[in-house]
């Protein structure tokens, strides 16, 4: 019982760029927001699909942090947990997974059992609900299209935490119906033949690649970066 209160403790991940917004780390993330901001002049980005080559390269971290600066800008924001495989968003919210995505898709719930308000101002939270046995079908259903559609109405930004794309199709199919998709990459484990391969299903997929995030990359010291931001933590 100790062993799996650790492990869901370890899922639960540090949003921090709400508990610590002066660090280093959640100064990054507002760089990321500015980027996304101008990654297409032409066309807003609406929806937003994070994603990654493989498990644990921190993609459901980079989107709740995502999803939070982007509340902090002023805007309203919608988090949603896309992974209908390894479902993590309640864990870092301290939330409830009963009523989420997965019963919206399949008419059990509405959309509106299943957003709830986090702590955090402007942001709020639609959790995969139960995990379905046809993942890939419900998000390639045109009741997922119609969903994102309305989500888009409701919100200035919609944010979908989707699986790995080499791991399963879920993430390829997901974004697909976004605007726009972003590669979290790990730095130090994600080897580049599987990065290339994981860029490759994105852009096979139809979906704007924004770009790619670097994870766990740490600065020297000595760097410019590093003195001016300092450690700040408050």
């Amino acid at each position: 019982m100790a062993k799996k209160k650790q492990s869901l403790q370890a899922t639960a991940r540090k949003v921090v760029t709400h508990t610590t917004p002066r660090s280093v780390v959640s100064e990054q993330f507002r760089t990321l927001r500015t980027n996304v901001n101008f990654a297409s002049p032409d066309q807003e980005l609406r929806s937003i699909v994070v994603t990654s080559a493989a498990p644990g390269e921190g993609k459901s971290t980079t989107s709740a942090n995502l999803a939070t600066v982007f509340a902090q800008e002023g805007k309203t924001v919608l988090l949603v947990d896309g992974d209908m495989r390894k479902p993590t968003t309640h864990y870092t919210f301290h939330m409830p997974n009963t009523i989420g995505l997965s019963n919206v898709l399949t008419r059990q719930a509405t959309v509106e059992d299943a957003i709830r308000p986090t702590t955090i101002e402007r942001l709020d939270l639609m959790t995969c609900g139960p995990i379905p046995p046809n993942p890939a079908e419900l998000l390639a259903s045109n009741a997922m299209g119609m969903l994102i559609s309305d989500l888009k109405k409701r919100y200035d930004v919609v944010i979908f935490d989707a699986p790995p794309v080499l791991s399963v199709t879920d993430g390829q199919v997901l974004a697909n119906k976004c605007d726009g998709a972003i590669l979290v990459v790990n730095s130090g484990s994600t080897e580049k033949e599987m990065a290339a391969k994981a860029k490759e299903a994105i852009e096979a997929s139809n979906s704007k690649l924004i770009g790619a995030v670097l994870n766990n990359f740490e600065l020297a010291k000595d760097s410019y970066y590093y003195q001016y931001y300092g450690n700040a933590e408050e």
